[in-house]
């Protein structure tokens, strides 16, 4: 690329930005143009994704997380200097000058220089243990110094504040804390009601959270002790991480006489220009609209601004959108447009369950017709249309509120990816609109996830478009005619419908057959609880054996659901929620044996938490003995059917609706299926026992029973809709095996029964011809089989309680089977902290 009269062209900083620049730059520079290009980096490798941090911790090497190995500068012709920062520039000469001397001239100079943490000017932050999280080598030097702390705390509750938290409780420290300056957690992005909800699914994880905090000192004489607070308070810390936000780092400009802001940042015009002509900043450095824009994707997109105009055509940076989505420690948080626009010149739509963790809002114009912007806390899977109709002015349906709760008529909430305008932005990162996705899917040919990847770098940014982008793909190659075959995964070219199928007709029984008959590899975690939830439809064999445990998922493996702290629950069923005085004794005899804390669900039944996993096969043992069985809380399947007191007790009750429960709970247990199910029987139409909220519900009539499916609650409640009416017993015993068994052979994975309903063509009409009306001719093979799995259903902890074999594999140490995990923390029941505190 380089020729003796070339432009010259120098890169100062190879972060993320400085490397999207030269990404950039080679791909456009197509037209043999003569330019060598120069870039300098302070850190010891080349740019890295710094935005997936906190993998380097467990899931990624440094290598994984490198955006460009050091070949790849060679191949392009770029020059690359690493561990060499430029420390001058000479303006008049156009030349810069590293730390080791190397003097190198430039025509244009590009300023990537990024941003450092924030360190505030607390007395004693200079103390051994006190650590910045913005490098890999700032991870390193943490992670060899929580070996050796116990207590650990992180200055700073924002974005970056919180991973860095994360990063304190993967290291394995005892107490992790958040101090916040600020009266909530990241309050530049969500509003008290999301931050007090994320508050307590960070403090439900280990996190303990300090808000309205100011940090007066750092205590401790050579090495930190702890935290002084201006309220007189005192925190005992062992080390402690500062994310108080950032600081451009524009001493460089700032030294060479360019223009800055007095409060940080190198000032430059809507082209990226400094007060220099021949010098260009991009990224955190650059102060641009009258702000710092801290995201990776308005970053790329002033790389893209500078290398198109250094190749000689025009382009301005836009103000950019600041929204944002990611996961917090497992928890979903996102805020698009103006997330605290309200009332009284808008209209705010607030969404909350405590229980679930969740909270949503979003703001509405006056007139109702656009989306202004939002919240997501605790699920966050409806962000990307939400941004979009946000971005793109959609107007809103007649009820904006179905916009986060879904619709109740069984119909997703408007029209999808396909209504999008041509120039709506679905990969921000790598600005690519739907047209230019629709083109290379449509026209080119790209019709993968990897495809589009290779072809576009779209979701090779922050990922938070690739649902988007797997949902514009089925799109476009569905307006081509095109027949979309959601496969399982890259081991099996079948959907889990023809996999349920063949693996039918086939006979097949164990996953090696499986996988070397009908795929091919060694399988993955996607596809192997999916083979596993098939086998356990078919033939209802007992999942442990065989080699079926090692592709249960990890909850099935053992029987149980772990919990937080590493102990397991213990769920025995309690059939339409009937149980006699024997029984409850034998439960409060076992929690006291083993020290479980129990709790009476809205399932009607008891859960006991605490157990250790060696301790599950004897406590399953007492429990067997006293005539329970799994309630399978573990599993895909049938959890409980609920009921009211019926005619047995209550004066408004028309049909018995304890013993009907009773009788399709025991009749259903242990079906597995693509998700959990739950299910209700209310006496009458009063609804006590809810059943129109569970995947099937009965409600007595004068006539008998109407039957209702495909409903849930939880975040995205939906109502179940009536499949039939006033029909008698056996009836509807027939007709749920029927769509008990449809649901089950069609469903993909992980799929309620609302959302399949949802995505049925025909919905309601479709399955109310298959199950009531036999369109198909299926029904009496539906009901075989459904009757097979009832007649074959064997209790799984009574299997493993009577098997020696299987008792083996619930042990905390194979070489010392009776030693339990010194690691495992007990959660006391609140009633034990009260008589504490009392006392």
């Amino acid at each position: 690329m380089q020729h003796s009269t070339s432009k010259r062209i120098v890169v100062v900083g190879n972060g993320m930005v400085g490397y999207k620049f030269c990404e950039k730059f080679i791909a456009k520079e197509k037209n043999g143009q003569a330019f060598s290009l120069t870039v300098f980096g302070e850190e010891p490798r080349p740019a890295y994704d710094r935005v997936h941090l906190s993998a380097y911790l467990g899931e990624k090497t440094a290598d994984e997380l490198t955006m460009a190995p050091v070949g790849w500068y060679a191949e392009q012709g770029i020059t690359l200097h690493l561990s060499d920062p430029v420390v001058a520039i000479d303006r008049d000469r156009q030349q810069v000058r590293s730390h080791h001397g190397l003097v190198v001239p430039y025509d244009y100079l590009v300023l990537a220089t990024g941003s450092g943490a924030f360190v505030p000017p607390v007395a004693g932050v200079d103390k051994d243990g006190v650590f910045v999280y913005r490098t890999i080598e700032d991870l390193d030097l943490i992670q060899a110094y929580a070996r050796k702390a116990r207590r650990g705390a992180v200055l700073g509750g924002g974005l970056l504040g919180l991973e860095a938290a994360k990063a304190l409780l993967d290291l394995g420290l005892d107490e992790a804390h958040v101090v916040e300056f600020a009266p909530r957690l990241m309050p530049r992005q969500i509003d008290e009601a999301g931050s007090e909800i994320l508050q307590r699914q960070l403090e439900g994880l280990g996190l303990q959270i300090h808000l309205a905090k100011s940090t007066q000192a750092i205590t401790g004489n050579e090495t930190i002790t702890g935290m002084q607070f201006t309220d007189g308070t005192h925190l005992d810390v062992d080390m402690l991480v500062i994310s108080a936000g950032i600081r451009p780092r524009d001493e460089l400009a700032r030294t060479a006489g360019l223009a800055t802001h007095p409060r940080g940042g190198i000032l430059v015009d809507t082209y990226l220009r400094t007060s220099d002509p021949a010098i260009f900043a991009i990224g955190e450095c650059a102060l641009v609209h009258e702000m710092i824009y801290g995201l990776v994707a308005p970053g790329y997109e002033m790389a893209e601004v500078v290398a198109t105009q250094l190749l000689g055509e025009s382009r301005a940076f836009q103000p950019f959108d600041m929204s944002t989505k990611l996961k917090l420690i497992g928890t979903d948080v996102g805020s698009f447009g103006d997330p605290f626009a309200g009332e009284p010149l808008h209209r705010t739509i607030v969404y909350t369950n405590r229980a679930k963790g969740v909270y949503k809002r979003i703001n509405v114009s006056a007139d109702g017709k656009h989306l202004l912007g939002g919240i997501l806390v605790g699920d966050a899977e409806q962000y990307n249309m939400l941004l979009q109709t946000c971005k793109n002015q959609t107007i809103l349906p007649p009820d904006p509120e179905d916009l986060i709760l879904g619709t109740r008529g069984g119909e997703e909430a408007g029209a999808g990816i396909m209504s999008l305008p041509d120039e709506a932005l679905i990969c921000s990162c790598e600005a690519l609109t739907k047209a230019r996705l629709c083109h290379e899917i449509g026209e080119n040919g790209h019709t993968t996830v990897e495809a589009l990847k290779k072809a576009t770098k779209a979701c090779t940014g922050c990922g938070g478009c690739t649902p988007m982008v797997k949902d514009l793909i089925q799109g476009v190659l569905s307006q081509q005619g095109v027949y979309v075959r959601n496969v399982l995964c890259e081991h099996f070219d079948y959907t889990r419908q023809e996999l349920f199928d063949l693996v039918k007709i086939n006979g097949l029984k164990i996953y090696t057959d499986v996988l070397n008959t009908h795929g091919r590899g060694d399988g993955c975690e996607v596809c192997k609880p999916a083979v596993a939830s098939i086998l356990a439809s078919l033939w209802n064999e007992n999942i442990l054996q065989k080699d079926r445990a090692p592709i249960q998922d990890s909850n099935d493996r053992f029987l149980a659901n772990i919990q937080r702290g590493g102990t397991y629950s213990v769920v025995p069923r309690i059939a339409g929620g009937e149980i006699t005085p024997q029984k409850l004794i034998v439960i409060g005899q076992v929690a006291q044996k083993y020290g479980l804390y129990t709790k009476i669900t809205g399932g009607q039944r008891i859960d006991l938490f605490g157990a250790h996993v060696g301790d599950l096969p004897n406590i399953w043992e007492e429990l067997v003995a006293a005539g329970f069985e799994s309630g399978h809380a573990y599993g895909k399947s049938l959890r409980t059917v609920k009921s009211c007191v019926g005619t047995t007790w209550c004066r408004f009750g028309v049909q018995d609706s304890v013993t009907f429960a009773v009788e399709l709970e025991n009749r259903y247990k242990g079906l597995r299926s693509p998700h959990k199910l739950k299910s209700g029987v209310s006496g009458c139409t009063r609804e006590c026992a809810e059943a129109q909220s569970k995947d099937f519900g009965i409600i007595a009539t004068e006539k008998g029973w109407n039957v209702y499916v495909c409903g849930n609650g939880g975040a995205k409640p939906q109502h179940a809709q009536l499949l039939a009416a006033d029909v008698d017993k056996e009836t509807c015993i027939r007709l749920l095996d029927r769509f008990l068994m449809f649901y089950v052979k069609t469903a993909d994975p992980l799929t309620r029964t609302a959302t399949w309903l949802n995505k049925l063509d025909g919905g309601m009409t479709y399955l109310r011809a298959v199950v009531v009306d036999d369109v198909l001719g299926i029904a009496a093979e539906l009901e075989r089989e459904m009757q097979l799995l009832v007649d074959t259903y064997a209790c799984e902890w009574k299997a493993v309680v009577d098997s020696p074999e299987l008792r083996r594999r619930f042990a905390h140490f194979v070489n010392v089977p009776e030693q339990k995990d010194p690691t495992v923390q007990f959660e006391p029941m609140r009633d034990q902290i009260r008589a504490k505190e009392w006392a």
